[in-house]
């Protein structure tokens, strides 16, 4: 099978290339605008669905595509990316010493038929108490301005999350277990050793078991 993923995001690259497989980067242009009234989870497993059909549908009948959409929500509110500085340092404002949702669909089409999956997960990120010279320290950075939610949970520097329980992959933008899972579904190949993998380059230990 040709591997292809449907996104230019260079974080999913980096999760995606921890499996070992080869792969090429398709990026996915539609339109993601919010429908009035639709739920945060209801927004990524629409997103991810649209990414994987607009480029499985032009890809060879070997291809396999996996697609993801990410978003964070606070209460009610789907927080995208910053406009700029100032949005990010609302965002971060807002969600410092609270917990909010990371949400990421991920799809999977097989183009010999058309088949997809998808499947969602869904985190809560509890935010540390950062002080105002280290959120503004890290706005200056630029590092938020490309981020749902203005932040990045890896960030070393910055280091805005603790004592996090869920999947540590799916806030950075691709649960690979969840990934595995569908892969496991449509019969493709996929590597049990991935929940090691994962905790090894994170330095993570996961509370969550995937079959």
């Amino acid at each position: 099978m040709e591997l292809i993923l449907a996104s230019n995001s260079p974080r999913r690259r980096h999760l995606l290339g921890l499996l070992g497989w080869d792969f090429r980067v398709v990026p996915a242009d539609v339109d993601e605008s919010l429908v009035p009234g639709e739920s945060p989870s209801k927004y990524v497993l629409r997103l991810a669905e649209s990414k994987a059909r607009a480029v499985g549908d032009l890809a060879g009948a070997a291809a396999v595509v996996v697609a993801a959409d990410t978003t964070v929500v606070d209460g009610d509110e789907i927080l995208g990316k910053p406009v700029d500085a100032a949005d990010a340092e609302r965002m971060l404002r807002q969600l410092r010493s609270r917990v909010h949702q990371v949400l990421t669909a991920v799809a999977v089409m097989r183009s010999a038929d058309g088949a997809l999956l998808t499947d969602l997960c869904v985190t809560d990120v509890p935010m540390r108490d950062y002080t105002n010279e280290e959120m503004l320290a890290y706005i200056a950075s630029g590092d938020p301005l490309d981020k749902a939610g203005a932040y990045a949970i890896q960030h070393t520097g910055f280091h805005p999350a603790e004592n996090l329980q869920g999947c540590y992959a799916n806030v950075v933008g691709l649960p690979l277990c969840h990934l595995v899972r569908i892969f496991r579904e449509l019969g493709l190949p996929s590597d049990a050793g991935v929940p090691q993998v994962c905790q090894a380059v994170f330095g993570y230990q996961c509370n969550l078991q995937y079959g």
